[in-house]
C-alpha cells in the first residue's frame, strides 16, 4: 500500500470515513498499520502504558521515544504525535521548538496540540513555520489531573458556541484537522458540516469525518477505564489472563518446557 499524504486526508472530508487508531509501540503499530489512514502516538500513553493518572505526567522524552518506535512501524498510514502537557504552553516558540523535535527526531508527518481559544495564535504560528497541525477541541485530557473527572464539554449554549467559535478560528489559523473529544452529538455535527477540515471524532458525532480510539480501549487491554463512547472489539484482558496462567501452571507442574522448545 502507498503511504497515505496530508493530502489524502484532506480529500476524504465528506467522501469517505477517517479510520485513525492510537498506538504506542512497534508491534501494535506494525499490526494496525495497514487498516488506518491516521496512527496517533498519543499521550494517553501516560494512562494506558505508564499507569498514571492523567496524561499531564508524559514528558516530551517519553513522546519522542514511543513516536520513534511507531514511525518505524508504519508505512501506510500518516502519523501524529501529541504535543505533551508543559511542552507548548509557554509560547509559540516553545511549541515551535518541541514540535520540531518530535518531528526530527520521530519523523511523524504531523503533530497534534491541545487547543483552547488562548492558543489559536500558536497554532497559526506552527502552520506559518510550516509544522502540520491536527488541533484538538471539546475535553482536552491535559486540563485534568484525574481521569475520572472526565467530562462532557459543551453543554450548555456559551460553552458551546465557545467551542464552535474556537473550531472556526483553528481551520482559519491553518489547523489541517481537529480531534473532537466528548461533546455533544449536536454540536460535534454542526462543527464538522461548517469545516472544510476533517474532524475526527471521540465521543462526539457519527457525522464527524472520521474516529479515533485508544487502541487499548479497542481491545479490551484496560479493564479499569471505559468510558461511554469506547465500544471492546474484543477481550484480550482475559485472554493474556488465561494464557499466563496456563503458562504459570505448566511451569509448575513441570511440564513447561516442551520437547519441542529444546535442543
Amino acid at each position: 500500500m502507498n503511504k497515505i499524504s496530508l493530502e489524502n486526508i484532506l480529500e476524504k472530508k465528506n467522501r469517505q470515513k477517517i479510520t485513525c487508531l492510537t498506538a504506542y509501540s512497534y508491534p501494535i503499530a506494525k499490526l494496525i498499520d495497514p487498516y488506518c489512514d491516521i496512527i496517533l502516538v498519543g499521550d494517553s500513553l501516560g494512562m494506558a502504558i505508564y499507569g498514571f493518572n492523567n496524561t499531564r505526567e508524559v514528558s516530551l522524552a517519553m513522546m519522542i521515544a514511543h513516536g520513534k518506535a511507531v514511525c518505524k512501524a508504519v508505512s501506510h498510514s500518516f502519523t501524529v504525535v501529541d504535543l505533551p502537557f508543559g511542552s507548548y504552553e509557554n509560547s509559540p516558540q516553545q511549541a515551535l521548538a518541541s514540535a520540531q523535535e518530535i518531528i526530527e527526531k520521530t519523523n511523524c508527518d504531523a503533530i497534534k496540540i491541545e487547543t483552547p481559544a488562548n492558543l489559536i495564535s500558536t497554532v497559526k504560528f506552527l502552520c506559518d513555520h510550516k509544522i502540520k497541525v491536527m488541533a484538538h477541541i471539546g475535553l482536552m485530557p491535559q486540563t485534568v489531573e484525574n481521569s475520572k473527572d472526565f467530562r462532557y464539554q459543551g453543554r450548555n449554549e456559551n460553552d458551546a458556541q465557545e467551542i464552535f467559535k474556537t473550531a472556526l478560528e483553528l481551520e482559519k489559523a491553518g489547523a489541517f484537522s481537529i480531534v473532537i473529544e466528548a461533546v455533544p452529538k449536536k454540536l460535534a455535527t454542526e462543527i464538522s458540516r461548517k469545516l472544510t477540515i476533517p474532524t475526527i471524532g471521540i465521543g462526539a458525532s457519527g457525522d464527524c469525518d472520521g474516529q479515533v480510539l485508544v487502541i487499548d480501549d479497542l481491545l479490551g487491554l484496560n479493564t479499569e477505564f471505559k468510558p461511554k463512547f469506547v465500544t471492546r472489539y474484543e477481550d484480550l484482558a482475559t485472554k493474556i489472563s488465561h494464557a499466563v496462567s496456563q503458562f504459570s501452571d505448566d511451569v509448575k507442574n513441570k511440564k513447561f518446557p516442551f520437547p519441542q522448545n529444546l535442543l
